[in-house]
């Protein structure tokens, strides 16, 4: 089942991405189905044993042949061409999917040695590997990585964009029903690779609200002292919140690898 996640979305852009997939896969059944056909077709009808099939040692060329050979590919790639280019620019992660009337769910993304730190500004709590949205509410993401760089995706939602360290990407999702969903690193990135993973929970308004009050009742306080232990590798069990959270936290990580500081952490690669 882990490898339909694609077909079975919960966001906007993957339902989106799973279109383009099923008209793909229909475009290349118009090459598929043919040729599969006629060599089928081919070996049955000039089998040793058939003394009717026409022999034509001097044939050399069909119009019609060559209309279907040429026609087809160029067409069928015409249409992945406009495909692509359209899509591209639609499905763009940086393009934001929030409404006049609806404002998007701000969060902070840092990649670390071998997690993931969610940090919601406009509430100040952060959470440990748990991404928590709600339901049919745009959620703009804006990543950075205090370590190598990584990859992050939640395959029912759809989209993959990188976080590199001294740099800031976007990420703009928006979940159309309820659940627990898996959500990674794509890029490989060490030793704790394959279980840097976090939940991505979409709920209800309420739900949310709860969820909030939640963090913000957990008392531990993520100020620069704390987030240098939290950026030592480990691999966490659980999830763990803080409140309150050091303004502009994504701002002072990307701002550590344009200084030259020494908590630089990109040097751990050579420990890997």
């Amino acid at each position: 089942m882990q490898s339909l996640t694609a077909f079975y979305t919960a966001g906007a852009v993957g339902a989106d991405e799973r279109g383009l997939i099923a008209i793909t896969a229909v475009l290349m059944l118009f090459v598929f189905i043919p040729v599969v056909s006629l060599t089928l077709f081919f070996a049955w009808r000039y089998r040793e044993s058939n003394a009717e099939a026409r022999y034509s040692p001097k044939w050399s060329h069909s119009n019609l042949l060559e209309v279907f050979l040429w026609g087809g590919p160029i067409v069928i790639i015409a249409i992945l061409g406009t495909l692509t280019w359209i899509s591209t620019h639609r499905l763009d992660p940086y393009n934001s999917l929030a409404s006049e009337n609806q404002d998007p769910v701000q969060v902070e993304a840092i990649a670390m040695d071998w997690k993931w730190l969610f940090v919601y500004p406009q509430y100040n709590v952060a959470a440990v590997n748990e991404l928590a949205m709600p339901v049919n509410t745009p959620i703009s993401l804006h990543l950075t990585s205090d370590t190598v760089m990584t990859a992050i995706m939640i395959p029912r939602m759809g989209s993959q964009i990188y976080a590199m360290s001294g740099m800031r990407t976007q990420l703009h999702l928006l979940p159309t029903q309820t659940g627990d969903f898996m959500g990674k690193n794509y890029q490989y990135n060490g030793r704790g690779f394959a279980s840097e993973r976090f939940h991505a929970r979409s709920m209800t308004d309420e739900q949310f609200k709860s969820w909030i009050k939640k963090a913000k009742a957990s008392g531990q306080r993520l100020d620069e002292a704390r987030y240098a232990e939290l950026t030592k590798p480990s691999q966490p069990e659980g999830v763990t919140y803080f409140s309150p959270v050091k303004p502009h936290l994504l701002n002072y990580v990307i701002k550590q690898y344009h200084t030259g500081s020494p908590r630089n952490r990109i040097t751990r690669t050579a420990e890997r």
